[in-house]
C-alpha cells in the first residue's frame, strides 16, 4: 500500500499547477530552502522568489542548495522576518504576487528554540493577502504538535475564518492520523 502525499508535498502539487514561468512568488520562511528551490524550478529562468528567514543558517543552506541547482540567479534572498516583507518586496511586485507559501515551525536542522511566533506570522499573512494577484495563493503548514505551536496554529486557523468570503476561499487539509497536535495545510486563494 502506498502511503499518501505528505502536506508538504500536496502543497507543492496544489502550487504546481498554479504558478507559471516568469511568475513572483514568495517563500515566507526558508529554512533549508526546499521550498525556495521547488518554487525557483517552477518560475525561472524569468520570474523571481523572494525567500525570507530571520537566521543566517537557513539563509546559507537556502544559498547553498540553489547554488547546486544553479537557480540562486532566480531568487532574492532576505535575511530578515516574514512580517516585513512588505518592504522587501519590490512596490511593482505588490498585488503582483502568485503564490506565497508558509512553513511555519522551527528550522529542522537548526535552534528548535527558534520558532515562527505567531504575532510575525500574522502581520506577514496581512502583508502576503495585500500582495497577492488575482487568483493568487497562500499555503500555510502549521504545526500545532510543539510548544507555541499550538497557539500559532489556532491564531492562524482564525485569520483564515476572519477572511472575506467574497474575497478569499479557504481550504484546511488535516494529516492522514488527524488530531488536534497534527500537521495541517490552510491554502487560502485570492478570488474577488
Amino acid at each position: 500500500m502506498t502511503r499518501p502525499p505528505s502536506l508538504l508535498q500536496q502543497a507543492h502539487s496544489i502550487l504546481q499547477t498554479h504558478i507559471q514561468r516568469g511568475d513572483i512568488v514568495v517563500d515566507a520562511t526558508a529554512g533549508n530552502g526546499h521550498d525556495t528551490l521547488f518554487l525557483a524550478q517552477q518560475i525561472a529562468p524569468s520570474g523571481l522568489v523572494y525567500s525570507f528567514d530571520i537566521q543566517a543558517a537557513a539563509i546559507n543552506a537556502t544559498r547553498n542548495r540553489l547554488m547546486a541547482a544553479d537557480l540562486l540567479i532566480s531568487v532574492c534572498l532576505i535575511e530578515n522576518s516574514h512580517a516585513k516583507m512588505r518592504h522587501y518586496i519590490a512596490p511593482l511586485h505588490h498585488g503582483k504576487i502568485s503564490a506565497i507559501m508558509f512553513n511555519l515551525g522551527y528550522f529542522p536542522r537548526g535552534d528548535k528554540t527558534i520558532i515562527t511566533q505567531t504575532d510575525s506570522t500574522l502581520l506577514a499573512l496581512n502583508a502576503a493577502v495585500k500582495l497577492l494577484s488575482q487568483n493568487g495563493i497562500i499555503t500555510i503548514l502549521a504545526y500545532p504538535g510543539h510548544s507555541g505551536g499550538d497557539t500559532e496554529t489556532t491564531e492562524v486557523e482564525n485569520w483564515c475564518q476572519k477572511l472575506a468570503a467574497e474575497q478569499f476561499s479557504v481550504k484546511v487539509i488535516y494529516s492522514p492520523e488527524h488530531k488536534d497536535t497534527a500537521p495541517r495545510l490552510l491554502v487560502v486563494q485570492k478570488i474577488g
